[in-house]
């Protein structure tokens, strides 16, 4: 054969010759994410998607990470997601490696983040037979992603990536899969994704509202000018749609206080003094207490969730609702709106903030008197142990202090998270990420090196438990590998912290198979550490610290902060029995909050 090579195909496709211009569905797949503008892949390969990881040798475009579970792959995904606003790609066999990105599917469901995640299949005529690794991927996946695709043919393969990436990234944001049978990705097809890109979509039906209706906004408008007592609730929605430069000048026209769910943390500033905190279950007094009393809820891109709420009957009983989101089956889901807003949060925000210049606004001095006499009374604290051992928050504390609002922070799930979420300073958005609605354990390691791969210039501390770090640890060697220089705090209280407290709180302190060994005499009364994790990290490929005092706090995060080329894990050995603090209890409302365990706040209220 001659001819010119294909200045667009590292596979020596000619362009005079018919013949070799067909490539294969695999081909197919890696231009089609090129061109889709995936520059970052998170994977591990496997029988049914091994045809793809032959042209990916080649890609010059997309780097592939390999990981060491597919679940650390879609957790990736998701921080890279989460970190830079563009969609996140993870890649698993399958079967069983289909099956282990359930999990991080359902975490990028619930939390609203562009995922597309590609999976390999069995070939097609076996599909059905329960062949060697088959697993039903988009029937097990159909309610926990935004749309997905099994592909019939590789000539579909550059409109339906083309498809995912565009329902991912617009709308509200989710997961999309898309299934290929292996002889799909092994056939060939002349349909080249480079000659027409981008290719026409085919979504009957998928339009979603962006620009909010004028009367709406009018609405809202005239609401919010008569309130007394409002509350700008703010929720992901706002992060989602790049909306927190409008939000600010929205709150600072108008005056009106500011509460940040956990999603939402970095939309406002924390600094800012129309900030009250975060809202809910273990929220500030102020917050939670200012959507308590208030006559008027702005909610935007927030959705009512139990964690917020309380006893949902006895939320907010007083105020009236504007409530504001991309996704239409999101108001009046748990709570009724008087006035609904379908529309993108910064379309929205734009024009109230338009609207509001029109009207006259009530005067707001007698609810900042009492918003601020509760901040003053109820700030956020913590006691320093008795025993000269470390205080969890302390720890959180100082992380954030040294490596200061510009690095990104990601969290685990429970006690080390919600002290993350209270003494870290948010200055900014996306520099928090965390598994907020699925509440997942083990997201925040291979949630961090996707930020990492996402933003390399970025510092990116996990914050993560010890139960936590167990889970997904394995992905430290990835980062060892592949040059991702993360930064891991483990706060080590010997245990499943945020379950201990339950159970000290609600079941009589019987802790039953909540004590992890990772304190030396703890679980069995041990001799050692299990595992010691300065010697995991060790082992893993990265630099392992321990931090004991209170004293060596500052000095063992500056040391982690002056390596950059390697992967850093802190051990902090913190007191076994510290708790978070405010917490409204599972099912309570929000006005039984205690800021200790046998604490009420005295609120002092007055209507204004």
């Amino acid at each position: 054969m001659s001819g010119t090579t294909h200045p667009s195909l590292p596979w020596n496709v000619k362009e005079d010759d018919q013949m070799s211009r067909e490539i294969t569905g695999a081909q197919s797949l890696v231009l089609s994410l090129e061109e889709a503008g995936a520059d970052v892949v998170f994977g591990i390969p496997g029988g049914a998607i091994l045809p793809l990881y032959d042209p990916l040798y080649d890609a010059e475009r997309l780097r592939h990470i390999l990981v060491r579970h597919e679940q650390g792959a879609g957790h990736a995904a998701e921080g890279y997601a989460q970190a830079t606003g563009r969609v996140g790609v993870c890649v698993a066999t399958s079967g069983p490696g289909a099956t282990n990105l359930v999990t991080p599917i359902a975490d990028a469901y619930m939390d609203s983040v562009p995922m597309v995640a590609i999976t390999g299949q069995v070939p097609s005529a076996a599909i059905g037979t329960d062949a060697f690794q088959e697993a039903d991927i988009c029937g097990i996946t159909l309610p926990i992603t935004k749309h997905n695709f099994l592909v019939h043919s590789a000539d579909d393969i550059p409109r339906t990536i083309a498809e995912a990436f565009h329902l991912a990234s617009t709308g509200r944001p989710g997961p999309v899969l898309v299934d290929l049978p292996k002889d799909i990705l092994q056939s060939t097809t002349a349909v080249l994704p480079g000659d027409i890109w981008p290719p026409t979509l085919c979504l009957p039906g998928y339009r979603p509202v962006t620009r909010p209706h004028a009367k709406q906004i009018r609405e809202a408008a005239k609401l919010i000018s008569s309130a007394r007592r409002p509350v700008l609730y703010v929720g992901g929605g706002v992060l989602k749609a790049r909306a927190a430069a409008e939000l600010r000048a929205f709150a600072e026209l108008t005056g009106i206080p500011v509460v940040t769910t956990l999603m939402a943390r970095g939309a406002f500033p924390d600094s800012h003094p129309q900030h009250l905190g975060m809202p809910g279950m273990h929220g500030s007094v102020a917050a939670v207490t200012a959507l308590q009393k208030s006559d008027l809820l702005i909610a935007l891109g927030a959705r009512f969730d139990d964690r917020v709420t309380g006893r949902l009957a006895s939320f907010a009983p007083k105020a009236a609702v504007i409530h504001a989101d991309i996704d239409p089956a999101e108001i009046g889901k748990n709570r009724a709106a008087d006035v609904p807003i379908v529309g993108d949060c910064r379309e929205v925000i734009i024009d109230l903030t338009a609207a509001l210049r029109e009207e006259p606004r009530a005067d707001l001095g007698g609810w900042w008197r009492q918003l601020d006499g509760w901040r003053r009374t109820y700030p956020l604290g913590y006691d320093r142990p008795a025993d000269g051992s470390i205080a969890p928050q302390h720890a959180i504390e100082r992380i954030g202090a040294i490596a200061g609002p510009d690095a990104l922070y990601v969290a685990g799930v429970g006690q080390h998270q919600m002290w993350a979420a209270q003494f870290i300073s948010y200055e900014h958005p996306y520099t928090w990420l965390n598994s907020g609605g699925l509440g997942t354990m083990g997201y925040a390691v291979p949630a961090a090196m996707g930020a990492k791969a996402g933003r390399p210039d970025a510092t990116v501390w996990a914050i993560d438990g010890d139960g936590c770090f167990q889970m997904t640890n394995q992905e430290l060697a990835t980062c060892a590998l592949e040059g991702i220089p993360i930064k891991v705090a483990i706060i080590n209280n010997g245990s499943l912290g945020m379950v201990r407290q339950w159970q000290t709180l609600f079941y009589d302190q019987r802790y039953s198979n909540t004590e992890l060994g990772t304190h030396a005499g703890g679980a069995r009364n041990h001799p050692r550490r299990v595992p010691d994790f300065v010697r995991l990290a060790e082992a893993l490929g990265c630099v392992g610290l321990r931090c004991e005092s209170p004293d060596e706090v500052d000095a063992t995060i500056e040391k982690a902060m002056a390596i950059d080329d390697a992967p850093v894990v802190v051990d902090f050995i913190v007191h076994p029995d510290a708790m978070v603090w405010p917490m409204v209890a599972a099912g309570a409302s929000n006005d039984e909050i205690r800021v200790a365990r046998d604490i009420a706040p005295d609120f002092d209220y007055e209507e204004v």
